[in-house]
């Protein structure tokens, strides 16, 4: 079986609720946030997928049409793979908020089906976010959960973001490494 890292995207990849920019609905407006293009390319050295599963309930209550959202991700993997950073795949959920599916965070759907799609081990893998709502989809998924921000009482670790987090994931998941980079 394979083993994946599962990021967020607003927050954890990209800026958002900062001065440059409230909500990302064009691609021209993904900034990312420092050291995210170097810390995915750090993950696909030791993963073997890293994948984006983010909620875009903008798109289910009418901020932007789904195809504007699918060229958000097509522009941030481009940019990231600039870098030398691969991201496998991106989901997303497209509903409203408060629609009751399975797929928005945090409920689990996204990432277990791209467990079953990819035959990924999930209890070998990680979610990495910014909020409570992906500590606990990855925990219903079996991942880890890493939190970036001051601190979630249900993550296995919290760091300030993802660059500082890289290390302890790769160490955790692989032991020390430090003599492999």
């Amino acid at each position: 079986m394979k083993t994946a890292v599962f990021l967020d995207r607003d927050g954890v990849i990209n800026e958002v609720l900062t001065k440059r920019v409230k909500f990302v609905n064009k691609p021209q407006q993904l900034f990312f946030l420092p050291g995210v293009p170097q810390a995915i390319k750090k993950l696909n050295e030791f993963f073997d997928y890293v994948f984006v599963v983010t909620n875009q309930g903008g798109v289910g209550l009418g901020f932007m049409k789904e195809e504007q959202l699918k060229n958000i991700h097509v522009h941030m993997a481009k940019e990231l793979k600039k870098h030398g950073a691969i991201i496998d795949e991106v989901v997303y959920c497209a509903h409203k908020p408060k629609a009751g599916c399975a797929c928005r965070k945090p409920n689990s759907k996204l990432i277990v089906d791209l467990a079953e799609k990819y035959n990924v081990d999930l209890a070998k893998s990680y979610m990495v976010g910014d909020t409570d709502t992906d500590i606990i989809a990855g925990k219903r998924a079996g991942t880890k959960g890493v939190f970036l921000g001051k601190h979630d009482a249900l993550a296995d670790a919290v760091f300030p973001d993802l660059l500082r987090a890289v290390d302890w994931i790769i160490e955790d998941a692989h032991g020390p490494y430090r003599n492999q980079v």
